[in-house]
């Protein structure tokens, strides 16, 4: 078990893919010959960290550990996890039975749980958060009197599609603690207006720099605890519906509503990158690589 005092590095990197249609996780980025997961392991450890847990599933396993291991710095510790559908408590496991589809982040991070120590920063692997994310959740836990959860947001205008309208959850704040995180739907530029689908289905003009959450977490053991018995709840109610899962942002919602968590929000001073479709690699690779030689 790792024993360092710096915060473990925690990529969920066990989707499918469907939408690129592969293991877009190994998908490597043309300008650099190497993935943008790696990309993010590159700034984690030039901000201090030293400690790797990497949420596969089973199939890419062979290829991360043949090409992206060996890329990777020496001195840091690497934990493979798979998530598995069976991953369940004994008692549930027969709910396995009829499921092909992951069970949802909430689950990928549950499966890491016995290789976290402490702290912990979760990101996802096919998405670019820039240096300073990385430093800003470092510095967050070096805090001595700091004891709450963190999360990087980045400005709403940054995180636009030239493909199309996005969904976005944006951070509701009340000075630099989160409350709520608010799912909008179809959020585009038109003009100088940026606007999005609240939740009742109106359209509303939405602020260019309200922040927005891309999956980039300061997590303590308090949560993972309180994942835990959350897993154990929903599985309580799963009807073997194939679809349903179990999500991370839910979970954190239904604490900081209960008042077992703080969450305090950093707001994000690079551009955020993110890969969806194959025809996206070249271009996002194109610009990457000019913000980080140019």
């Amino acid at each position: 078990m790792y024993k360092g005092k710096e915060p473990t590095l925690v990529i969920l990197a066990a989707g499918l893919g469907t939408r690129f249609g592969g293991n877009k996780q190994i998908a490597v980025l043309p300008d650099f010959n190497c993935t943008i997961m790696e990309l993010s392991i590159q700034d984690a450890f030039a901000a201090g960290v030293r400690h790797l847990v990497l949420v596969i599933n089973r199939q890419v396993r062979p290829l991360i550990e043949q090409q992206t291991l060996p890329r990777l710095p020496a001195d840091l510790q690497v934990d493979l996890v798979e998530q598995a559908v069976d991953n369940l408590p004994s008692r549930f496991v027969s709910k396995a039975q009829s499921r092909e589809k992951p069970w949802g982040t909430g689950h990928a991070l549950l499966c890491a749980k016995p290789f976290i120590p402490g702290d912990a920063i979760v990101i996802t692997a096919d998405d670019y958060y820039g240096p300073d994310a990385f430093k800003q959740l470092v510095n967050h836990f070096a805090a001595a009197e700091q004891n709450d959860m963190a999360i990087v947001g980045y400005p709403l205008a940054q995180t636009l599609s030239s493909q199309g309208g996005v969904n976005r959850g944006i951070c509701q704040t009340h000075k630099d603690s989160l409350l709520e995180v608010v799912e909008y739907l179809d959020i585009q530029q038109t003009g100088d207006t940026l606007s999005g689908l609240a939740p009742d289905g109106k359209r509303v003009a939405l602020p260019e720099a309200a922040l927005a959450s891309m999956t980039c977490w300061g997590i303590t053991q308090s949560l993972l605890t309180q994942l835990e018995r959350g897993f154990c709840e929903f599985l309580e109610s799963y009807d073997s519906d194939v679809k349903s899962e179990y999500y991370l942002p839910d979970c954190i919602q239904s604490c900081i509503q209960q008042g077992l968590i703080q969450v305090r929000v950093h707001s994000a001073s690079e551009r955020w990158f993110g890969i969806t479709y194959k025809e996206e690699l070249k271009s996002v690779s194109g610009l990457l690589y000019e913000l980080r030689h140019g």
